[in-house]
């Protein structure tokens, strides 16, 4: 499946440490001729860690994209039947984005983007990144798994021994799991031994 000129929505959700695992994987994109459009959570936009300012992580997407922010959940509503996408892609997804996803809730315009992307019958393609994936999260996730039009980037165990209920997307796979989404197909194996890698 050729990207190039595909509209893939991109959300970013608070999983700060990921963030660096993740740049590479739009630039590709972007390099690739997909037009890029960036949706960010409150998280993203509005919190300072370790791994980085908010603002500055901001203005690092829109200058990779060409694109500002969809930073509320009125902006992100229009990407179903006004402006829909090929895909949206949600990387790397929070157990909390995640929950909430896999129950209906949509209280951020990332959760709002990907239900105007299901509404439309096209794919949405998730990168978890939780530390309760194999914990009370577990539920949620296996509910995603099993909903239609919902693919994932292949994930595992990210540090099995000192943190046994974490799991982390293998965002390297990224490109390949959205031309499979296309195609409506997911990937396999979608559970990998991540921490290997």
């Amino acid at each position: 499946m050729d990207l190039n000129g595909k509209r893939i929505g991109f959300g970013l959700t608070g999983s700060h440490c990921t963030y660096d695992a993740v740049f590479p994987e739009i630039e590709n994109l972007v390099k690739i001729g997909v037009d890029v459009i960036p949706v960010v959570s409150s998280t993203v936009k509005n919190t300072v860690t370790r791994f980085g300012d908010g603002e500055d992580w901001i203005k690092r997407i829109e200058e990779v994209t060409g694109h500002k922010v969809i930073d509320t959940i009125v902006k992100a509503e229009p990407l179903g039947p006004k402006l829909p996408l090929d895909c949206m892609v949600i990387a790397p997804l929070t157990g909390n984005s995640m929950s909430k996803l896999a129950n209906a809730m949509t209280d951020s315009p990332v959760l709002m983007a990907a239900k105007a992307t299901l509404r439309n019958h096209r794919p949405v393609v998730l990168g978890i990144s939780t530390n309760d994936a194999l914990g009370l999260n577990g539920t949620n996730l296996m509910r995603l798994m099993a909903t239609k039009d919902i693919y994932f980037i292949p994930f595992g165990q990210d540090a099995p021994e000192s943190k046994p209920k974490s799991m982390v997307a293998r965002m390297t796979s990224l490109q390949q799991t959205i031309e499979a989404s296309l195609d409506r197909k997911q990937i396999q194996p979608v559970v990998i031994e991540r921490y290997l890698d």
